[in-house]
């Protein structure tokens, strides 16, 4: 078939493009060397197509009319076609969406002289009437005035002559390109969708032109046609909470979920029925984890990850356990292991291998965890992070990423505007950047050499960064450290130890750099293998009263009850000024000698339940749970997560929700309306302390 009556096919929906095809991936330069090939007349493979009357689903087709004959399937080849379509046409195909074209290649420019082919380049091309876009070329050849161009280049008549001959040979050899035959092959008009997939999958398996995971969803689109759009669309939804994937980690998430194997290969042969209640757990187990990395392991963003690929075992452990985490020991465990994969790059070599052996390890062992850690330690030698192994590590070391997480942990602050890291991770202005904290300019005018590579490596390590919103780093002046780090503490006090600064001044000084990294590189390893070794602590065996007889006892300093979190009993409907009573008594026992807070229960120490808070969110305690840790976190600070504990209790049959708060090891303010607030327990009542108060009471309790 003739190029020109392939173009006419594709616009009439003659020829038309399954569902379980890719999208559009070529690269411009593949483009690019098609055209070339067409116009020397080089061969450039065959086309196969599967005629029939019973077609699979297919791409941006919803319904087929009822009358619409024998269509001819593309089953190969469709790269080429969407190329000449768009460049002969300068239209996307049909069977197409704009976001469909991850790189068009509609700005591809010929010259009329050379016959080259090119993109367009506004020094070379602009104004220079040789140049002529390659859709324009046959879309309006017309306007095209090849004596014209000739006059104004030649010298004289006959040399005008001789150039419009060549560029008219030239523009020839472009534009009839259309009646050149594609060779075609069939498949048979008898053949079934089993039949088409398995000869596509032949047929990119023998060109290699397809990734493992490409092909693995090919076959899971070829039994469940809406597969594809349904995961796009669950993509994009994850994008708006800051986490992006692909279909790559969807299609090897639902390997996991369906087949509990890594290998893409197992999911090829699994039925519809087995995909889609796969794909309905794996939706779930996505937005549970949503919920759980920001919330309790502090990654805001796939960003924060060295590879999403280190979530898989996760996905798989919550479909084997009813899509969540069976108790807290369970979760700080798997956030454990999540640290050390992420730490010492578990899967960046032999990926495959590594996750088939991970999942069978979660398949074989009901608490995995340990032994997970341990396979690290086989390939490792350890976990736990020595100084030295930031010397000369920079941004795209994992340790980077992973002190960024440790910051947030601690609760950090961007230096500048006083925002905690991560707090707005779906805001570009607010999206987290990484500062020289001794500028480069100023080290490369003292004694480093920016020609010298060991020079390089030591001014850009991970202990010569600190992390800031992207907002503060476009703004940052290039004032020495000593100067502008006292500011910053001034400002934001104790923003500068939340991000593992050395409190020794004399560091802060340019010929101190040396002395400042070696300090700074032990503090951090020693707040991470302090903060790993927190997530596996064995909880001491708790010596508490019963629930019943604690709420006997009354109201105290250490004990209050709240009758709900949210729902206001008076006006009967949500009252979102009630959450901020509950978050003021957990700030104040923080403050304190720690306490109890036990929500559902009157102050007279009836027992109301939650019914109602219940009610508000789906009458799930799941949900719940994360609200509250989520007020916390947001108005008192995430670094404090691990001196409060949640609970839940039934007392003759209503539901209670118990909050144990520790005494924290540095102050805890409230973010209120007017501001940071301070509050303690003064009886069984919670007291807000003036400024001068609150500096008095740190510094005895504290300092």
């Amino acid at each position: 078939m003739k190029i020109s009556e392939l173009i006419d096919s594709i616009r009439k929906r003659d020829l038309v493009l399954p569902e379980f095809q890719r999208e559009f991936v070529w690269s411009k330069d593949q483009a690019k060397q098609l055209m070339v090939s067409l116009v020397k007349g080089y061969p450039v493979g065959s086309l196969l197509f599967w005629k029939t009357d019973k077609p699979p689903e297919l791409k941006n087709i919803a319904k087929l009319p009822d009358k619409f004959g024998i269509l001819q399937v593309i089953l190969d080849g469709q790269q080429r076609l969407t190329t000449l379509y768009m460049l002969i046409t300068g239209e996307i195909p049909p069977y197409y969406k704009n976001v469909d074209i991850h790189t068009d290649p509609r700005e591809l420019y010929y010259n009329l002289d050379s016959g080259d082919f090119q993109y367009y380049l506004p020094s070379k091309m602009r104004g220079n009437p040789l140049w002529w876009r390659t859709v324009d070329c046959f879309t309006k050849k017309d306007k095209i005035n090849i004596f014209e161009i000739a006059k104004k280049i030649a010298k004289d008549e006959q040399g005008a002559f001789d150039l419009a001959q060549r560029y008219s040979d030239n523009l020839n050899k472009l534009v009839l390109i259309v009646n050149i035959d594609f060779p075609e092959q069939l498949v048979p008009y008898y053949a079934k969708l089993f039949d088409a997939i398995d000869i596509f999958d032949r047929v990119n398996r023998q060109g290699t032109k397809l990734t493992d995971a490409e092909l693995a969803l090919t076959h899971v689109t070829g039994k469940w046609s809406d597969a594809r759009r349904l995961m796009k669309n669950k993509i994009e939804e994850l994008a708006n909470r800051n986490f992006q994937f692909d279909l790559t980690f969807m299609i090897r998430c639902l390997t996991g979920v369906v087949t509990k194997r890594a290998l893409f290969h197992t999911i090829h042969d699994r039925t519809r029925e087995e995909l889609e209640e796969g794909w309905n757990n794996l939706k779930k187990i996505l937005d549970y984890i949503g919920v759980i990395l920001p919330g309790q392991a502090f990654v805001h963003s796939a960003y924060d990850l060295n590879t999403t690929n280190i979530l898989v075992p996760l996905v798989v452990y919550l479909s084997i356990n009813k899509g969540k985490f069976p108790n807290e020991r369970s979760l700080k465990k798997a956030i454990h292991w999540l640290y050390a994969a992420h730490t010492w790059a578990r899967y960046t070599a032999q990926t495959d291998q590594r996750l088939e052996h991970d999942i069978s390890l979660i398949m074989r062992e009901e608490k995995p965890w340990d032994e997970l850690c341990n396979q690290i330690i086989d390939q490792r030698g350890r976990i736990e992070v020595k100084a030295n192994d930031l010397e000369g590590r920079g941004v795209l070391h994992p340790l980077h990423r992973m002190t960024l997480i440790l910051a947030k942990a601690h609760g950090a602050l961007d230096w500048f505007n006083g925002v905690a890291l991560g707090s707005k991770a779906n805001d570009k202005a607010y999206c987290i950047h990484n500062h020289h904290i001794f500028p480069v300019s100023l080290l490369y005018k003292s004694a480093y050499d920016p020609d010298n590579h060991l020079h390089k490596k030591i001014i850009n390590e991970i202990a010569n960064r600190a992390f800031l919103t992207a907002e503060s780093n476009l703004s940052i002046s290039n004032k020495p450290p000593e100067e502008y780090l006292p500011e910053i503490e001034e400002r934001f006090p104790g923003a500068l130890v939340k991000q593992f600064v050395p409190m020794d001044p004399s560091l802060w000084k340019l010929n101190r750099f040396p002395d400042f990294l070696e300090k700074r590189r032990a503090l951090i390893t020693c707040k991470l293998n302090e903060f790993m070794k927190s997530l596996v602590a064995k909880p001491e065996v708790s010596s508490e009263r019963p629930i019943i007889d604690i709420i006997a006892l009354g109201e105290s300093a250490t004990l209050e009850f709240k009758s709900t979190l949210q729902w206001d009993v008076v006006r009967n409907c949500i009252n979102k000024d009630l959450r901020h009573s509950v978050i003021k008594t957990i700030a104040a026992f923080l403050n304190s000698n720690g306490g109890i807070l036990i929500i559902g229960v009157e102050d007279d120490g009836k027992v109301k339940g939650l019914e109602k808070d219940l009610k508000t969110l789906r009458n799930s305690k799941d949900r719940f749970e994360q609200l509250l840790n989520t007020l916390m976190s947001d108005y008192i600070g995430p670094e404090y997560s691990s001196f409060i504990r949640i609970r839940f209790e039934n007392i003759d049959g209503n539901k209670i929700c118990v909050v144990k708060a520790d005494k924290a090891q540095e102050p805890a303010f409230l973010k209120g309306a007017r501001g940071k607030e301070f509050h303690i327990r003064v009886g069984n009542t919670t007291h807000m302390l003036d400024p001068e108060e609150t500096v008095r009471y740190i510094q005895m309790n504290w300092e």
